[in-house]
């Protein structure tokens, strides 16, 4: 089985990466050129002679770029499809929404209609968010939830996660949308919140940092693990019939919740450590956020493998190993 992946030098497609290689998938990537060669998320595959450049190949492109990814798709003619690529971070969405909007919205519209044009188009995932709700209506929210965004990244998101089920219905085409709740792992980037307060917490305990600066600590979000979530998106290729589905724990934690779990692991009292700083704070937070994975369990067998607990605690032990290593 041969898959293409955009995003993959990222937490989730690094770690779907992971997935189909032990599955015995030939893995594609899309990734974007830079300054720099590094792709930490991927090194561990670049010194094994018998993966990279045999099973695991990169291609260079930007979203933006249609007739290079077409012609990589071409050449590549995958049988399935994740597209996980696009700006994630909804804070930064509010400074920079052009290029938001351009990169997660039109980018995978250009895409769908690549795929569209092939002779024998690959079945497509496209990973869509927890933030086309905005604020919802109701909760916890499953995959009737009406679409309402209230910030830049979820407005793209809800755009594309449209699309998604557009093409799937007038076109015939095995196109799914995968509607993840934040889920997290150590190769989370330091600028979404877990990880800044994982990160904080190993940092404090071994005397490198004194505190850290946080936004409103009432926020609540459904919280699971990255490496579940891809499980997720694997299985929804595989059934009979294209479709939707929520992936969520469906649990709800603030950050309060967050900062108790985290510092506690290390035998630190977080109020001691953290400052509330209003830069932090978005303009328009989403609440109420709680996902019912109910259609999940139920039709792809799937369920969250560990806690809450169990993954900060994990990724506060990641992040104790990576700063004594530094040390």
């Amino acid at each position: 089985m041969l898959a293409l992946i955009t995003g993959i030098t990222g937490q989730d497609g690094s770690l779907l990466t992971e997935l189909l290689l032990e599955k015995g998938y030939e893995v594609h990537g899309i990734v974007r050129r830079s300054s720099t060669l590094e792709r930490s998320r991927l090194s561990q595959f670049y010194g094994d002679a018998s993966t990279h450049e045999k099973r695991l190949f990169l291609h260079y492109a930007d979203l933006s770029d249609t007739t290079t990814i077409r012609r990589i798709i071409s050449k590549v003619q995958p049988a399935e499809f994740y597209h996980l690529a696009g700006q994630s971070h909804v804070g930064l969405s509010f400074e920079i929404p052009e290029s938001t909007c351009d990169l997660t919205a039109m980018g995978s519209l250009r895409i769908m209609e690549i795929l569209r044009d092939l002779p024998h188009p690959p079945r497509f995932l496209h990973a869509s968010s927890r933030e086309i709700f905005g604020t919802p209506t109701f909760s916890p929210q499953d995959e009737s939830t009406p679409v309402n965004p209230n910030s830049p990244y979820g407005c793209a998101k809800a755009f594309a996660t449209q699309m998604t089920r557009i093409y799937r219905e007038a076109h015939g085409l095995f196109f799914c949308n995968a509607i993840c709740y934040n889920h997290e792992s150590p190769r989370r980037g330091e600028n979404f919140v877990t990880r800044k307060v994982t990160l904080a917490a190993a940092r404090i305990k071994m005397g490198l940092q004194k505190s850290v600066s946080l936004g409103d600590l009432d926020s609540a979000r459904d919280w699971g693990y990255a490496k579940d979530y891809v499980q997720a998106m694997w299985l929804m290729l595989q059934q009979e019939s294209p479709d939707d589905y929520v992936i969520a724990t469906g649990e709800s934690r603030t950050i309060r919740d967050l900062l108790e779990t985290a510092f506690r692991h290390v035998g630190l009292n977080w109020q001691d450590h953290v400052k509330i700083d209003n830069r932090f704070k978005r303009p328009a937070d989403a609440h109420e956020l709680l996902g019912n994975p109910e259609k999940a369990v139920k039709q792809l067998g799937w369920k969250p493998s560990i806690t809450f607990e169990q993954l900060i605690h994990l990724m506060v032990d990641e992040d104790l190993k990576a700063v004594k290593s530094r040390t």
